[in-house]
């Protein structure tokens, strides 16, 4: 099996790089095969622009980056980063996705990867999204951490229940595209957490992995979400 670990965080001594290691670890004992995309260190373009597109524009007066980028997508003549991000997507059979939440959402340059790789024609299409979203097959999964406590993070909480930030992520991104969701692994506020609580964070992650294969995806349906 392949994976891909899209990894957005900038110190690599961090809870998120000790989780990212692990499950590199961990999933090639397994035998997979393991690509690490460190968004950070590979110094990866946020920002949705021009740029991304390598031919002509089909409306040069009149830029409209989700048309350009799709027809760029037909004639192959999207950016190299972009191409080559697709193409670690393409073979990947799970995609981890590693990550400190801000401002209940990914970091700017991971938000940056979803807006610029994620294009129409590729990852989807009208009709060809959702169930029959182009990258159907594939498993995803978020790992995250998080600045407050589970507490805060539940229904009685001051931030409410951590489902709902999930869902532009997971509903609105990763099921858009096609994927099959698996729960997601939330290591709650490890800053204020004693090293020995980091340590089992870190561990419960790689057990989990040990069966990763054999998870079901989440429903994904709005009940998942709101209704419980």
């Amino acid at each position: 099996m392949k994976v891909l670990i899209v990894y957005a965080h900038q110190e690599p001594r961090s809870l998120n790089g000790s989780l990212k290691d692990v499950a590199v670890a961990e999933l090639s004992q397994q035998g997979c095969t393991v690509t690490v995309s460190d968004l950070y260190a590979m110094n990866f373009e946020p920002r949705a622009t021009g740029k991304d597109i390598t031919g002509t524009l089909s409306n040069p007066g009149f830029f409209n980056y989700g048309v350009e980028t799709h027809k760029a997508y037909e004639k192959r003549s999207l950016s190299s980063d972009i191409i080559e991000e697709q193409k670690k997507l393409q073979e990947a059979d799970l995609v981890i996705f590693q990550f400190p939440l801000y401002w209940f959402s990914v970091p700017a340059v991971l938000k940056g990867w979803m807006d610029r790789v994620l294009c129409q024609g590729f990852a989807f299409d009208f009709p060809g999204s959702y169930d029959d979203g182009f990258l159907k097959g594939k498993l995803a999964i978020l790992s995250l951490t998080t600045g407050g406590t589970a507490s805060m993070f539940s229904k009685t909480g001051v931030n409410g229940d951590f489902r709902y930030f999930l869902w532009p992520l997971q509903h609105g991104t990763l099921h858009f595209c096609g994927f099959k969701v698996l729960a997601p692994q939330i290591s709650f506020s490890p800053e204020m957490a004693s090293e020995e609580e980091r340590k089992r964070m870190v561990a419960s992650w790689a057990q989990r992995l040990k069966t990763v294969w054999e998870e079901e995806p989440i429903p994904c349906s709005p009940p998942w979400y709101f209704g419980q």
